[in-house]
């Protein structure tokens, strides 16, 4: 069976999506609509912007989502989707892919969310850091550890077997490094990003998402989204938003999404927008399953 996968934020480049632009005329339609939604072209930035430019979150997010969502519309009678998953950001591309959410509005959303996060990161400041080499129990064992009232750390990520990424205070992050180092990670790599993501840290930004989720219309999906919260498929459209509105202070469960949509028959996975960051993580929870880009 076939799957489609969407990436998040960290897998976005100058130059994304031109090549579309340039030579689908349904692109230029969407991407000249965005534009418009957004009200700043978003087309400059992402098709000739710097990486300065590109890295502010109000940016990347919906640059990511922009070039997911329309590589896939434009693949045409061969988009056919048995199930979809994206990883973080990239559940709002999966959703607008199976049709549970229109491009206009997945597109406003995720305007939405990026501008909320980006409150919540100034509002209190954190970081995120990589974590190689360690079984999940250990680093869940020693976030809870390093976590006190006002100064915290959990797992934000589980990416793949052996790679975690844990989410918090800058200075819970620091002791956790070096606590997790000491347990025997081989690496523990603080992530360049604007804040505590998938952490409680995001609370604000998930009252400021909830608001604007829960007034946007959502259809049932014509597959299965296998959903970040919880690694299962999910297809009606009320539990759908519940778990988008969980999303921001939850974990990401992305191992557990890929085997139990590999359990449920996928064997074939698509991974739709900028990067091959899926690609390399499906590769490490599977290797008995296909995964690559659009072709």
């Amino acid at each position: 069976m076939k799957a489609f996968v969407f990436p998040g934020q960290g897998s976005q480049f100058v130059g994304m999506g031109k090549d579309l632009y340039d030579n689908n005329s349904l692109a230029k339609e969407l991407f000249d609509k965005a534009d418009e939604i957004l009200g700043f072209k978003i087309t400059d930035i992402m098709f000739a912007g710097t990486d300065e430019d590109l890295k502010q979150t109000n940016v990347t997010q919906p640059a990511v989502f922009l070039h997911s969502v329309i590589s896939a519309l434009c693949m045409g009678e061969d988009f056919k989707p048995e199930m979809v998953a994206g990883h973080s950001l990239g559940e709002f591309s999966a959703l607008v892919a199976s049709g549970a959410l229109s491009f206009e509005d997945g597109l406003k959303l995720v305007a939405a969310r990026a501008n909320a996060m980006q409150k919540a990161c100034e509002a209190n400041p954190g970081t995120m850091a990589a974590i190689i080499g360690l079984p999940d129990a250990k680093v869940e064992e020693i976030c809870s550890e390093v976590s006190t009232e006002g100064n915290i750390v959990v797992a934000a990520n589980y990416n793949c077997p052996g790679q975690l990424v844990i989410s918090g205070n800058m200075e819970a992050i620091n002791i956790a490094c070096e606590k997790l180092k000491e347990a025997g990670a081989k690496r523990a790599l603080p992530l360049k990003v604007g804040g505590a993501f998938h952490s409680p840290l995001m609370q604000p930004a998930k009252d400021e998402l909830q608001a604007a989720i829960e007034t946007t219309t959502f259809k049932a999906p014509k597959c299965s989204v296998f959903q970040n919260v919880d690694g299962m498929p999910h297809s009606d459209s009320k539990e759908i938003k519940e778990n988008l509105i969980a999303q921001l202070t939850s974990s990401v469960r992305w191992t557990s999404s890929v085997q139990a949509m590999i359990a449920a028959g996928a064997t074939d996975f698509t991974e739709c927008g900028p990067g091959k960051a899926l690609q390399g993580m499906i590769g490490r929870i599977d290797k008995t399953v296909s995964a690559h880009g659009i072709a």
